[in-house]
């Protein structure tokens, strides 16, 4: 089991894979699997990264999701440059070779590409996701709780007003960087932890996440991907871009389904797609 606060051997990119089960990982030395919630359930993923050494805060894996994974990796990571990606969703090569690969896991950006990207753009984001018919915040309301991203507001006039005009950009968009991925250098990516969980560590004290069923009660981790946008325009961070890759199929019958179900009957999701 490997549970130190520091990696052995410093290497210049570090990508964490927030993990809570069993899968299958990318074989390239920069990824590093964490298990997520492993204070919670110490008998499952043994033998990676646990997100409860260190200083961390796994015990709220319920609550944050993989951004246990994220706090973990911004205590007790001094890498150059530090991501934190899904065990099922990836950064995806651009290269022609990579793209079209039939095993899905080849089609995962490696070391090389990444490092080379990163001399352009020392951020590297997913693309946008688009809406089109609902605007970020018409979104989030009929698929989770809006009352969740109005505390949010509140929080952020009280901790950090001068954010508030971005995010409310952000909640009138149809368009943003979700997943809660992404590929920084350390200075970066420290900077955006450092400003991010005293925001969420608020949020929760005002909206207690155990008063809902545990769908809606990752509400942080959820939130969090759109404080990330308001937190790019705010400092205007310069930022590449980059494709993802499912690691299978996605059921988009199902997720679109889902998706109109919440946008014309207000048809809350009560899973994950």
């Amino acid at each position: 089991m490997e549970t130190g606060n520091k990696n052995d051997s410093k290497q210049d990119i570090t990508i964490a894979v927030a993990m809570h089960k069993p899968y299958q990982t990318p074989q390239d030395s920069m990824y590093l699997p964490i298990h997520v919630g492993s204070s919670l359930h110490p008998d499952i993923l043994t033998d990676i990264t646990q997100d409860n050494s260190g200083e961390n805060i796994s015990a709220q894996n319920p609550y944050f999701s993989e951004l246990t994974a994220m706090y973990w990796l911004w205590k007790n990571c001094d890498s150059d440059y530090k991501g934190l990606v899904h065990y099922r969703r990836h950064f995806a090569s651009k290269r022609y070779s990579h793209r079209h690969a039939k095993n899905r896991f080849d089609r995962i950006i490696g070391h090389d590409e990444l490092k080379q990207l990163l001399q352009n753009n020392s951020v590297l984001v997913p693309k946008k996701r688009h809406y089109y018919i609902e605007t970020i915040y018409s979104h989030y309301s009929n698929t989770m709780r809006g009352e969740q991203l109005d505390k949010t507001r509140e929080v952020l006039i009280d901790l950090a007003p001068d954010y508030v005009p971005a995010w409310d950009k952000v909640m009138h968009s149809r368009s943003a960087h979700i997943f809660n991925m992404m590929v920084m250098d350390r200075k970066h990516f420290d900077q955006y932890c450092a400003w991010l969980f005293p925001i969420l560590f608020e949020l929760q004290k005002r909206l207690n996440p155990a008063n809902y069923d545990a769908f809606q009660a990752r509400y942080l981790g959820r939130v969090s991907e759109r404080l990330f946008n308001a937190w790019l325009i705010t400092n205007h961070i310069e930022y590449g871009t980059l494709p993802t890759i499912y690691a299978e199929p996605v059921n988009w019958w199902k997720k679109g389904t889902g998706f109109l179900n919440a946008a014309f009957r207000h048809k809350s999701y009560s899973a994950s797609f």
